[in-house]
């Protein structure tokens, strides 16, 4: 087929998924309740950009008569969530291609291996236990929840992979009951401290917990960005160790891979992706196992174009899933995490029976 024998090239494959990105984005900072015409939302974002980034007007293109409120708009509501939506989006595909190569499991994912939950709890107890002193500390506190929320993600992958590894294996069932087990211990936290929080905190608490891309603290988005883009680029780095992973740990020792060393790296660089994810945008579940899944059926097992393109796609992704969950409801929104959750939930199930038949014996 001719776009397997396109992604089957490398180079073709992540220039096709890069303009799709573009494509998308694009797509997003001209949907929204305020009608906007393409030129306009052109001509306005190099304005809109040196806001969200606190430069000097003076570096951004003197608007027209008019343009005011939609540099408003692009500026605080729609290129935050955009960049959220790509840098989550990112992060989580490509921590889903990251866990599955290192479990040797397709069906590996920061939300089912209780990664994104652990995550949220250290997030929840954040918001709702230190919620005052988040406020009193400015700064600090963009930093803190982020800090948490990796805590409670490596935490939670750490005993995940200790409890399904034994001898160097990685037993497959072990490893998704304990993400069962984890996901049932921090969603108990996480009911507890709802059920603590005040009724103010309640209802984003809620919200948040489902998913969203609404961001109203650009200094967190700043910090998210400086934090996950090095670990976005780092981790890529790791896929012919990923691939000499597929052979087993001991074949992957006889090629020269330290495999302790990389499992150490990779479990502390996809906490901190997933941590930082989570902590600003909530669960967002399903996307680190539809991802990789499928650019694995189009593009092979090989991790040099599965991590990146899985990255890529991932951004587009859930930066359609954004678009979809401010558009179905306009001016209401849904949270993405239902998107995701009704995107992804068939996928799993359709990948739990594709993997049932394959290791059906045959009569």
């Amino acid at each position: 087929m001719p776009l397997i024998k396109l992604f089957a090239r490398r180079r073709a494959g992540l220039a096709l998924l890069t303009v799709l990105v573009a494509v998308v984005a694009w797509w997003s900072l001209n949907v929204g309740v305020l009608a906007t015409e393409p030129l306009g939302v052109l001509r306005a974002l190099p304005q809109a950009v040196a806001r969200v980034f606190l430069l000097h007007n003076e570096f951004a293109i003197v608007p027209r008569a008019g343009e005011a409120q939609l540099i408003t708009i692009l500026a605080e509501i729609r290129l935050p969530r955009l960049l959220l939506g790509l840098l989550c989006g990112a992060g989580l595909g490509l921590c889903g291609a990251v866990a599955q190569g290192l479990f040797r499991n397709p069906m590996a994912d920061p939300g089912l291996l209780g990664i994104s939950s652990g995550a949220a709890l250290g997030a929840v107890l954040t918001i709702v236990i230190g919620g005052e002193w988040l406020a009193a500390t400015g700064v600090f506190g963009a930093w803190l929840l982020p800090a948490m929320a990796f805590a409670g993600s490596w935490l939670s992958m750490f005993a995940v992979y200790r409890l399904a590894t034994a001898r160097g294996k990685t037993d497959i069932a072990t490893m998704l009951l304990a993400g069962i087990a984890v996901n049932a211990i921090t969603g108990a936290g996480i009911g507890l401290l709802s059920y603590l929080a005040a009724d103010a905190e309640l209802r984003d608490l809620i919200f948040w917990s489902l998913g969203s891309l609404e961001i109203t603290d650009r200094r967190k988005l700043i910090f998210a960005l400086l934090m996950v883009l090095p670990a976005l680029v780092i981790l890529p780095r790791f896929a012919n160790a990923l691939n000499a992973n597929l052979l087993g740990e001991a074949e992957a020792g006889h090629l020269g891979f330290d495999m302790e060393r990389v499992k150490r790296r990779l479990i502390i660089l996809v906490a901190l992706v997933v941590g930082v994810a989570v902590s600003l945008s909530g669960i967002i579940g399903f996307v680190g196992l539809v991802v990789p899944h499928l650019i694995r059926l189009i593009a092979g097992p090989d991790h040099r174009m599965l991590l990146p393109a899985s990255m890529l796609f991932g951004a587009a992704l859930l930066v359609v899933a954004d678009i979809a969950a401010r558009s179905l409801v306009a001016p209401a929104e849904i949270p993405i995490g239902i998107i995701t959750a009704i995107l992804g939930g068939p996928f799993f199930l359709w990948l739990l029976v594709r993997y049932r038949r394959a290791r059906a014996p045959i009569c």
